[in-house]
Order: structure tokens, then sequence, then C-alpha cells
């Protein structure tokens, strides 16, 4: 039994595996329809969702498997004080694969020691989330058609975005990339992946305040917004919320085939008009997710 609880638990050749699956369900849905029947997947989330909790749901329905679950902590017993580990090892007994966000950063490893089933990390605090990283490599391989040497701007709140730490983790892997780190002082790069990840190995990156400065020299402008629920200090969010909304003006220096993703929800980050722009590619993103999302749960259950 294996569960997938950080994007690093899959090696590049796992990656391109599962891509490869990806690209064949969206190429031959028919084939797919009943690989996963009278299979159960439970959806435990802790923490809103919309994409992440639906994806996954329609994902298994899909395969033509069935879901249980819930969807705020208020609506489980951890309202009334179970752990986390009770509540996988209960919930393990009537699914076969579970999918989990948790605000805690670590829960869903610590549900993995417990479950008798595959545990799928949904998102775990400012931490990881490896599906989201999973339905980015997808986008970036459909649009771009390769990994290696790019040019990725990240922008907006990289101190807290999960979805850019495990981006970073995964793209590192990559030959020849080049990140452009885009945020506002208070809400740079965490330290240590600048240590134990871009330093370590020797990949190049800027730092950089200012969107205007560096659109034109990227292949990907990946946008975050900053996120509320992160921030312990109201006036702070206030503060820095609005530091980047992406709108066509900014756009016009950009380069024609450039790829603007985004792990949504939005909230001014990128300006609607923007949404018709053929550079706009974060609603396909979230189709994407669907179908890498189908490829890992067959990955993950060992269907053939």
């Amino acid at each position: 039994m294996r569960s997938l609880i950080d994007i690093v638990d899959l090696s590049i050749e796992e990656i391109d595996g599962l891509i490869d699956t990806a690209n064949d369900i969206i190429e031959n849905p028919i084939k797919y329809r009943e690989k996963c029947r009278y299979k159960k997947l439970a959806t435990l989330f802790f923490e809103p969702s919309t994409r992440t909790r639906l994806s996954f749901e329609a994902a298994m329905m899909e395969l033509g498997g069935n879901v249980l679950g819930f969807s705020a902590a208020n609506n489980s017993s951890a309202s009334k004080g179970e752990s986390v580990s009770d509540t996988v090892r209960t919930v393990s007994c009537y699914a076969d694969i579970i999918a989990m966000r948790h605000p805690k950063e670590g829960a869903p490893m610590v549900a993995s020691m417990h479950a008798s089933v595959p545990i799928i990390n949904a998102g775990d605090g400012g931490h990881n989330h490896p599906t989201q990283t999973l339905t980015d490599l997808l986008t970036i391989q459909r649009e771009k058609g390769h990994f290696d040497h790019l040019t990725v701007g990240l922008c907006g709140d990289l101190k807290f975005g999960r979805t850019v730490h495990s981006l970073i983790h995964a793209l590192s892997r990559y030959e020849n990339i080049h990140f452009v780190l885009i945020s506002p002082e208070e809400l740079k790069l965490p330290g240590y992946i600048i240590k134990d990840i871009l330093d370590k190995k020797g990949i190049k990156y800027t730092v950089t305040t200012s969107l205007e400065d560096v659109i034109p020299t990227l292949d990907i402008l990946y946008m975050t917004r900053v996120q509320r629920e992160r921030f312990f200090n109201e006036a702070d969010y206030v503060r820095l919320k609005d530091s980047y909304i992406l709108n066509q003006e900014k756009l016009a220096t950009a380069k024609s085939d450039l790829c603007i993703m985004h792990p949504l929800p939005r909230v001014n980050e990128i300006s609607v008009d923007v949404d018709d722009d053929p550079r706009a590619c974060y609603f396909k993103q979230v189709l994407y997710g669907k179908f890498i999302r189908m490829a890992l749960i067959l990955k993950l259950l060992e269907v053939e």
C-alpha cells in the first residue's frame, strides 16, 4: 500500500507515467469508465475547498467508483475532539482510498501512519499540495510540451503558498529551470526552500518585487492569491492583498506564448479582462486537475 504525502514521494519517471495516463484518459475516456467500479473514495476535508474536493469526486465518479466523506471539520467527529488517527482508522473501514485536506501541516502524514488504505494529501496548511502540483505539471506539459529550459515566474504569496512550494520541489528536478520569485518583502519564499532546494541544487533564481520588470522574460507566470486564512493580523492582509494585479496592460510586454497559471480561487490578482486572452490557462488547469487525479487514483489503487 502506498500513499502520496509530498510531491517528492514520486520519481520523475512516476510523474511522467501519471502524465502519460492522464493524457490517455483525455484521448480515450470510455476506456477508463469502469476502472474503479465498486471502489470507494473518501474525501476528508477539514478545511474548505471547491476545486480540489470536487475534482477528486468527479475523478472517482468518472472511473466508475463511488464517493463518501465530509467537506468541513464541523461536519465530522473532529468537532467532538476525535483525533486524525482515529478518524482515518474508522474511514479505512468504509473506503478503499482517502483524499485528505487539513489545516495542520503534517496531518496527512500522521493519517498515512494509521490508515489501512492509501492516503492522498489534498493540502496540509501552508506546507504541501502534491496533487495541485501534478495538475500544474500536466498543464505545463500540455501547454509547453516540456519541463526543462523554462523561466518560471511565481508571483504573490510565496511565503504561505503551498502550491508554490510543491511546484518548486517538482520543477527543480528538471534541467535549466530559472525561477523568478515575485513578492512583497513580507511574503518572500521561505529561506529554507531557497537554501535546501534552490541553493543546494544550484538552480538559478531571481528575487524581485516588480512583476512589470520581469514579465517579458517569463515562459510561465504562476499567480497566487494572498491568503487571508494564513494571516494572524487582518491589517497585514488588507495591506498586502492587492500587491499584484495582472491585467492586459501588464501583459502588453509579455511573450505571445506565455502560459498564465493560477491554482485558484482568485480574488483580485488576475483581472477578468485576462480571462479571454489565449495565454490564460487557469481554467484549463482546473480541468486537467480532474484527469491527473484520475491517473493518481488508478496508480495508488494499483488498477491496470
